[in-house]
């Protein structure tokens, strides 16, 4: 039997070119090799403040980014994370698992609590154990992250083993599959940071549905290092990291891209850089406008019946492992 893989995004502003690279993409790769499920975790938006309409609409908008950019609703399993009531119930029992101690020591929560100050949920403090639910519901065999993510993975890992050691065997403890490529593409604006759909600077971010005229403008902008050389340089992160982006969409190997490149100057670089992205982006833009919403919604539903199905099962054995007899059916 396939090994089980678990992975998720946020419903938030709009999918970019770095979470194409570095997750979408490699999710179809993965489904051809995993039993995979893709959720939309919608309960992790709301965390922080959110226009509810605008909500339910990007939650529907990033499934179908799901279907155009390869995942295969055959083979995958693609369902809205509120679909399944056993996420947020799950974590009310990982609550009582989990350790303050440990939650205050998350970087994310801790980076976050700063920016936000006095507005700080609980639910943004409770993140991580939404995380692990979500994870351990399908006795998930490895779990898709960035290196943002591998704290959060961490815990889950931790919960499992301690709610296995105090209430015995229920969760599959899980493994990271991270990526050797294209983890970590960075903004445009600034290389030193990863792209982020909240950048301060929206030049730093190519969106999957920006138009032609913008992908020009953003890669045009772009900044670059000094020197002349158009190579792959770690030391020199703005070039390194527009070429990295060049290497992942056409597919030419790294020294395929250097000769490409050698004796052009950066305005070159930038140009044929915005025409592969157009070019790449094209179809999947098509798709997305293609997708019904009929199809959509039958899509969402068989994908909630069969991760429900699943979630189900871990629930009742959770729930029943703790003394809650009878619960969770």
């Amino acid at each position: 039997m396939a090994k089980r893989i678990f992975s998720g995004a946020q419903p938030t502003g709009n999918v970019h070119l770095g979470n194409y690279l570095g997750a979408l993409r490699n999710w179809v790769a993965l489904q051809r090799e995993y039993e995979a499920f893709y959720c939309i975790v919608n309960l992790h938006a709301i965390t922080i403040s959110q226009d509810p309409k605008q909500l339910a609409a990007k939650t529907r908008d990033l499934a179908r980014i799901y279907l155009a950019v390869g995942i295969d609703p055959e083979v995958s399993t693609i369902f809205i994370q509120s679909d399944v009531p056993h996420h947020a119930e799950l974590t009310w029992v990982l609550n009582c698992v989990a350790r303050v101690s440990e939650l205050e020591r998350m970087t994310q929560y801790k980076d976050k609590a700063r920016r936000q100050e006095e507005n700080v949920t609980v639910g943004l403090f409770d993140y991580p154990v939404l995380m692990a639910s979500d994870i351990l519901l399908y006795q998930t065999d490895l779990v898709p992250v960035g290196d943002d993510q591998k704290q959060h993975l961490e815990l889950t890992r931790d919960l499992a083993i301690r709610f296995n050691r105090d209430f015995g065997e229920t969760f599959k403890v899980p493994d990271p599959y991270i990526p050797k490529v294209g983890a970590r593409i960075m903004s445009l604006s600034d290389p030193t940071k990863k792209m982020s759909k909240s950048d301060d600077d929206p030049n730093g971010c190519v969106m999957l549905m920006d138009d032609a005229d913008t992908i020009q403008r953003k890669f045009k902008r772009a900044v670059t290092d000094s020197g002349a050389d158009i190579k792959f340089d770690e030391s020199r992160p703005a070039i390194n990291n527009l070429l990295e982006i060049y290497h992942l969409l056409t597919g030419k190997t790294q020294q395929e891209v250097e000769d490409n490149f050698a004796g052009k100057g950066y305005a070159q670089l930038k140009s044929q850089l915005a025409e592969a992205t157009i070019e790449f982006l094209a179809p999947i833009q098509k798709r997305v406008n293609e997708i019904t919403d009929d199809r959509l919604n039958e899509i969402l539903s068989a994908g909630r019946d069969k991760a429900a199905a699943i979630a189900a099962s871990t629930l009742r054995q959770a729930f029943n492992n703790v003394g809650l007899t009878g619960a969770g059916n």
